[in-house]
């Protein structure tokens, strides 16, 4: 159990940053959000009720690229949760340079501050990565353990690898100690954070989120909603991919945090629940109660399985997904996007 400390989360803006906001806020601890994007698309949003305020978060905003913003967001600070990325597997290959320059070269630039604080300070920074299943490409072992070699098939996967260097291998004095999770799918939904406050001092994030909606998931419950004609399918739709609820994935950070004590270098694979395209489609299906039309495309040369081997995590931070049945995961996120205007 880690005492209150105070937090860095870059990305706090995003899908599995908002959760993990939320939670690091519930359980008492100080957090400062920090995110590239202007004031006018984090907002101030609603005031949420009494009962759903939170302490106070520290909204800071800064690119992770620039090193000097980045001295100063980690000052004071006694932990760093690293989510801030370019995500789009696709997109990496056609903009490569820019993939490489924020989630390797940011990687890199905020560790060497981290280590700059705890050094200057005196006391200890913990630091928390957000890596990728991506680093592993398609092995033929399964489910896929932390120490199998790195294999990276895309442009993507090769720049978390390089960020987990980054974070593993940066020198430090003793007074460092960092982990990588690496996340399979994240998916389901999650209520974005809010502290209620008029102060300026929140982003005011709050509502339902749901992730990336060229996803698997949210696509097929677009097509359940009528905001898309079709899935279209590559292959047959029995591949088979880990997904994990993004608030059980926020809470494998928050114990990944309160693990990484000064010197220690460890990695988590967090993933939970093994499931075909097929599975995803059908039980959408039952959750929703309409037909979701599938058109199949054919395969790109998908990997057959893609599983996490996850008893490290769990015998060694007592991480234990709560909320990632399949039907949960996919429940939760059906009720976010029905609860939102059509038109968005």
């Amino acid at each position: 159990m880690l005492c209150r400390v105070r937090v860095l989360v870059t990305g706090a803006f995003g899908f599995v940053g908002t959760a993990l906001v939320r939670r690091l806020a519930a359980s008492g601890h100080e957090v400062r959000a920090l995110t590239s994007r202007p004031p006018a698309e984090t907002g101030s949003g609603p005031r949420p009720s009494p009962a759903e305020r939170r302490p106070s978060v520290e909204v800071v905003r800064g690119d992770v690229r620039d090193a000097e913003a980045m001295r100063r967001a980690v000052e004071g600070v006694d932990g760093v949760c690293h989510l801030a990325a370019l995500t789009s597997v696709r997109a990496a290959q056609d903009r490569a340079a820019e993939y490489w320059a924020v989630n390797h070269g940011g990687a890199a630039t905020i560790a060497r501050a981290a280590v700059e604080e705890a050094r200057h300070s005196g006391r200890a920074v913990r630091f928390v990565l957000a890596s990728s299943g991506a680093v592993y490409g398609r092995p033929e072992l399964q489910p896929i353990p932390e120490d199998l070699p790195f294999t990276p098939t895309n442009d993507y996967g090769e720049t978390k690898r390089a960020a987990e260097g980054d974070v593993l291998d940066v020198p430090s004095d003793g007074r460092f100690g960092a982990v990588a999770l690496r996340l399979f799918n994240a998916a389901g939904a999650t209520v974005g954070w809010s502290d209620g406050q008029s102060d300026g001092q929140s982003g005011g994030q709050s509502g339902w989120r749901t992730g990336d909606p060229e996803t698997l998931i949210p696509k097929a419950l677009a097509v359940a909603r009528g905001t898309a004609a079709c899935l279209e399918i590559n292959g047959d739709g029995t591949a088979v991919r880990d997904f994990v609820h993004v608030d059980d994935a926020a809470r494998a950070f928050e114990l990944a945090l309160a693990y990484a004590e000064p010197d220690r270098r460890a990695v988590f694979n967090v993933g939970a629940t093994g499931a075909s395209v097929l599975d995803v489609v059908q039980v959408a299906r039952e959750v929703t109660g309409h037909p979701i039309p599938v058109v199949h495309r054919p395969s790109r040369g998908e990997a057959p399985r893609l599983l996490a081997d996850t008893r490290r995590a769990r015998a060694t931070l007592g991480w234990q997904p709560q909320n990632s049945d399949l039907h949960r995961i996919i429940a939760d996120a059906w009720h976010a996007l029905s609860s939102r205007p059509r038109s968005l």
